[in-house]
């Protein structure tokens, strides 16, 4: 598990560690304040150990199939009951909020 210091293409990011948790998939936490990414597994804390506030965080997936992005992780419904969103459960409910996480994954990994 790592933050990304430095832009990464796709095989790169498959690749970037020995060994990913998921065969199909990557997890992901962004820092949509600080505009970082942290990859690969117990993400939320490594985020947290290095200056990021817990109300920034975000969790989601890239699929390695189509590199869509799944919006679903156990750290989101905090952040959407803080939005006004109560009843969203492990999606990032608000539009706004999707958008930033695209943004910052689109400047952290190439297409």
């Amino acid at each position: 598990m790592i933050i990304l210091d430095k832009p990464v293409s796709r095989i790169q990011l498959m690749n970037i560690e020995e060994h990913t948790y998921f065969d199909d998939m990557m997890k992901c936490v962004v820092d949509i304040k600080r505009e970082c990414i942290a990859v690969n597994a117990d993400l939320e804390e490594l985020l947290l150990r290095d200056g990021s506030s817990q109300k920034n965080l975000y969790g989601y997936n890239i699929l390695y199939d189509d590199w869509s992005i799944e919006y679903d992780s156990l750290i989101n419904p905090p952040r959407n009951r803080e939005a006004g969103y109560s009843r969203a459960g492990r999606t990032v409910a608000d539009p706004a909020v999707r958008e930033k996480i695209r943004e910052v994954t689109d400047k952290w990994i190439l297409k």
